[in-house]
């Protein structure tokens, strides 16, 4: 029997075991008997080891120039590429996505860590013409300090590396907290960048639970910037502790993503995309299609075709070829998904397809939920408010576009929608009146390009906007300089 393997924190450039000497398992949500190790269940002790360490070094990082702090992401990138089968495995068999998934992800976290590597010859500021004929004045940017990034399982690459790189790029120190669910495969991310070669105290990570390690970067008079994706439950409670002590803090929370299937739309596409969006990632996606609203003249022949291609997705491990939706992440997501689905019933809604486990002897072991569709879904309906965050699709009638936007703003989230339509009158109109900080023409409410600026509007977001240049705004501070001889 092979041995069980133990994992640590990155702190100080050196891999160290929790203080306390506490640890859990990771265990595969595919098969819940497979533990895939063991890793630690740190403290503030841990944590405040790691922000020491990243305190000592900030000085010295930010003292570098953007090149030359390039050329450490540009040899994470090579060393995460080179990787990224063992990555894109080791991702599946923590929190279930399907292996082609994975490996695109881990594929991903090279390309952001190679686009912000450039951005480190980028401009920083302007020359602003001075009242006095005398004087220079320009503008220049200064990195923030030390920044705490808490990250979720969902996107256990792509999602930390897009917070890490351009925090690391503009000169800023950083301690980690990573999902435990996901824990190891952000051991092996760490590798990457240890492997770079990184100044030690540059990049900590600190492994535990939310409430420990997340809420103390939170309340920590040395971490001067928060950057936080998840819950937004969590989400609040990290704002309100940052707010509170003064410190720069931005929030990436939750969606009730609408796609609108106008009149004109091409239902084929549409399908296509609605399944993609809705249940690609077991619909365990901030911006995942959770909410499906069509016009009611192609209503019923939208319906039939989104039914017949849900009934021909299989669901299994994420490691097989032949799998297109791998199990929830965790026995706590899997329980939400099914207290979700038995709450549309209770409302009234009617369930077309799947919301089950699977009946194959080989899945019993695993968090498995055949993909589920409801119609007869109301706009105030748990099923139509709430983030379920796995694969159920709402079905929602509209009499028109206009009937159509309305549905689709009445949630308290704005992350993503999208809208299928042949008429750019249409197209335009949605763009216009859509309460949302993504909207996608033509293409699934899930899908974001790294060098784009991504954000919510509403409960989905404290306002700020990460990834592409606008990551600059966070992560930096404007300082003005007046100068005379």
């Amino acid at each position: 029997m092979e041995a069980l393997q133990n994992y640590s924190n990155y702190i100080g450039g050196a891999w160290l075991p929790p203080q306390r000497g506490e640890s859990t398992t990771s265990v595969n949500p595919a098969d819940r008997n497979e533990v895939v190790g063991c890793v630690p269940l740190s403290t503030r002790e841990d944590l405040e080891m790691a922000v020491s360490a990243a305190n000592a070094e900030r000085g010295s990082w930010r003292k570098l120039s953007g090149a030359q702090r390039g050329a450490f992401l540009y040899k994470a990138a090579d060393a995460l590429e080179r990787r990224l089968e063992e990555i894109g495995r080791m991702m599946t068999r923590e929190m279930g996505k399907t292996l082609a998934e994975a490996k695109g992800e881990a594929a991903r976290g090279a390309a952001i860590l190679r686009y912000y590597a450039g951005e480190g010859m980028r401009k920083i500021g302007d020359v602003i013409p001075a009242s006095d004929a005398d004087a220079f004045m320009f503008t220049t940017r200064v990195p923030l300090g030390v920044v705490g990034a808490i990250t979720p399982w969902n996107f256990p690459v792509a999602i930390p590396i897009w917070k890490i790189a351009p925090a690391l790029i503009y000169g800023n120190a950083v301690v980690w907290k990573p999902a435990l669910e996901t824990a190891v495969t952000s051991v092996l991310v760490m590798e990457c960048f240890h492997e770079a070669g990184l100044p030690k105290g540059v990049l900590n990570m600190v492994i535990g639970e939310g409430k420990e390690i997340g809420q103390g970067i939170a309340e920590h008079p040395d971490v001067h910037g928060i950057t936080f994706t998840g819950s937004n439950a969590v989400g609040k409670s990290v704002g309100q502790a940052a707010f509170t002590r003064g410190a720069k803090y931005q929030l990436e929370m939750g969606g009730k993503n609408p796609i609108i299937v106008a009149a004109d739309a091409d239902l084929d596409l549409a399908v296509e995309a609605t399944i993609s969006g809705g249940f690609k990632s077991t619909g365990q996606k901030c911006t995942a299609t959770s909410r499906v609203i069509v016009v009611q003249d192609v209503y019923d022949a939208f319906r039939n075709k989104l039914i017949e291609k849900t009934a021909s997705i299989r669901v299994g491990n994420g490691l097989s070829e032949s799998t297109w939706l791998g199990p929830c992440a965790n026995e706590k997501q899997y329980e939400t998904v099914l207290a979700y689905i038995r709450t549309g019933k209770e409302e009234g809604a009617k369930l077309l397809i799947g919301g089950s486990r699977p009946e194959e002897e080989e899945l019993r072991n695993g968090y498995y939920v055949t993909p589920a569709v409801f119609e007869d879904v109301h706009s105030h309906m748990a099923i139509a408010q709430e983030e379920i965050f796995g694969p159920v699709l709402s079905l929602m009638k509209a009499a028109d576009l206009a009937a159509a936007i309305e549905l689709a703003n009445d949630v308290p989230f704005g992350l993503s929608a999208s809208l299928y339509t042949k008429d750019i009158a249409t197209a335009l109109a949605f763009v216009q009146e859509m309460e949302a900080g993504l909207v996608r023409i033509n293409a699934e409410t899930a899908g974001v390009e790294l060098q784009a600026p991504f954000g919510g509007m509403k409960g989905s977001s404290s306002h700020s906007r990460e990834q592409g240049q606008a990551a600059i705004e966070f992560f930096t501070s404007v300082k003005t300089v007046f100068m005379k001889p």
